[in-house]
């Protein structure tokens, strides 16, 4: 029995019987384990990056202060601080968060590099019977 593309079922030509092997399986999982490392990745990233964002909004509002103390939030507590004593912690904030979005950054290529070395072996064993690719 065939069913349509659009159903999800391949069509009979399309099958592919190959025997799952251990090692077919062991990439697999492997893919899969990359994939959720994937998503982790990007979601911290994009966090990151939006902590960056208010970081900078916040730079902007002590360039445009008048000299006077400000708060700083450390944790869950306040604390009072000079313009310059807020500006370089908002600075060195800033390098902290750009490292460590540099460092996700190196990994997300390694993982999507490593993908598409499993990629090219799994569907070279199963072609279309496999399905690898997010949707």
């Amino acid at each position: 029995m065939s069913a349509s593309s659009a159903g999800g079922m391949l069509e009979k030509e399309d099958e592919n019987d190959a025997e799952v092997r251990l090692e077919d399986q062991e990439n697999i999982n492997k893919f899969g384990r990359l994939n959720a490392r994937l998503y982790e990745v990007r979601g911290e990233k994009d966090g990151l990056k939006k902590k960056l964002e208010r970081i900078d909004d916040a730079s902007t509002e002590l360039m445009m202060s008048s000299g006077e103390k400000v708060m700083i939030m450390l944790g869950e507590a306040f604390f009072e601080a000079s313009e310059e004593e807020a500006t370089e912690f908002c600075e060195a904030e800033v390098d902290k968060h750009q490292e460590r979005i540099d460092e996700l950054e190196e990994e997300e290529e390694e993982i999507v590099r490593e993908q598409k070395e499993l990629k090219g072996v799994l569907y070279g064993r199963f072609g279309k019977s496999i399905n690898l690719e997010d949707k």
